[in-house]
């Protein structure tokens, strides 16, 4: 079992609020991403749930049992916790071999050696460092050493596995091989993770669900695809996945055809809403792969092409309409000069009560 619970957590230094009165529930088995800008509050929330970092207030349960609270007052320390933890620059310690270095939290369990070896054997394995018992810290690579401190996590065989920026100083090819690694390692084990990223893409790929954070508080709590389709706020869709923010007024509505008018536009468009609020004025948000560029008497929407920059695979657009100005991501077939009009479709958006 591996469930936890925080209860109106708040960590305040001096007069700065790190994390403003969480509530959050990670259930068994389940891979939670608490996703956020630096500064966010993140790092200081997974320290509290370790128990590296005392909260100035609220209670954290595992399973039930009080691990965490102001009042009353109770604080299990972290190694009693049956909690596993990768830090950011892997903390492998230089003097120890990589059996050493995986092997040394089992000294506070005091198993016996054969036990020991087996349960390092076993982690190695997990890892894909069958062989590497004996090599030190400097003859291993990045992605080696992150596999060392994943294995030392997991040896304890913990309930709940936490990580904070485990991939961040490793190179985008190896990133990439090491998340799909780490999901197909906790789907294997069943193991409950908590990941602190800064990193959208990871985010959405490995999660089941994410916690996005900013100022200390969490701002939306949903699966990847929830939170990109349909985020609450402007900070969100800004910041999980590539968003244009187009002004408008609602002037017609057909069931869940919408037809607006973006502001300084004289003109208006027709487009798929899911979910519109009861507001005049609105805000879309709208996603590149809902853009596409055509020949603008094929359009009812238009604008003029303000940049045009090559991406080798796909051709990048800024378009103005009206007070808006639009990224727009095209094939390198789709050539439209910088200066031209250009029509626009967009096949569906999020829309948000205007901010007042």
């Amino acid at each position: 079992m591996g469930e936890l619970r925080l209860i109106d957590i708040n960590k305040v230094y001096d007069s700065v609020t790190a994390v403003d009165e969480i509530n959050l529930t990670v259930n068994d088995g389940e891979f939670l991403t608490l996703l956020g800008p630096s500064g966010c509050g993140k790092t200081t929330t997974l320290r509290m749930i370790a128990g590296f970092t005392r909260p100035t207030n609220g209670q954290i349960y595992l399973d039930g049992e009080l691990i965490t609270s102001v009042n009353p007052r109770v604080f299990v320390p972290p190694e009693r916790r049956e909690m596993g933890m990768v830090f950011q620059t892997y903390a492998v310690w230089p003097h120890m071999d990589v059996f050493q270095n995986v092997a040394y939290p089992l000294k506070f369990k005091r198993l016996g050696r054969s036990e020991s070896k087996e349960r390092v054997e076993k982690a190695l394995a997990l890892v894909k460092l069958e062989g590497f018992a004996n090599r030190y810290p400097h003859q291993l690579s990045g992605g080696q050493q992150q596999r060392v401190a994943l294995a030392r996590a997991l040896v304890m065989e913990p309930e709940v596995l936490l990580l904070d920026e485990p991939l961040s100083n490793l190179d985008a090819k190896l990133r990439e091989q090491m998340r799909e690694e780490i999901r197909t390692l906790q789907r294997r084990l069943g193991v409950t993770i908590v990941y602190v990223t800064h990193d959208q893409l990871e985010a959405i790929t490995m999660s089941d669900r994410i916690a996005v954070m900013n100022n200390g508080r969490i701002l939306q709590l949903d699966t990847p695809r929830e939170i990109y389709e349909t985020p609450v706020d402007r900070f969100v869709a800004g910041f999980v996945g590539t968003a244009n923010f187009v002004e408008a007024l609602v002037v017609g509505q057909e069931g869940e055809q919408v037809t607006f008018q973006p502001e300084g536009a004289d003109q208006t468009f027709r487009c798929h809403v899911e979910r519109l609020p009861e507001a005049e004025r609105v805000t879309l948000i709208v996603r590149p792969e809902n853009l596409r560029l055509c020949p603008p008497q094929h359009a009812d929407l238009t604008g003029i092409v303000r940049r045009r920059t090559y991406r080798g695979d796909r051709l990048d657009y800024l378009i103005e309409v009206g007070d808006n100005q639009l990224q727009v991501e095209a094939m390198n077939s789709d050539r439209y000069e910088e200066g031209n009009a250009v029509g626009l479709e967009m096949s569906s958006v999020a829309v948000l009560a205007h901010d007042n």
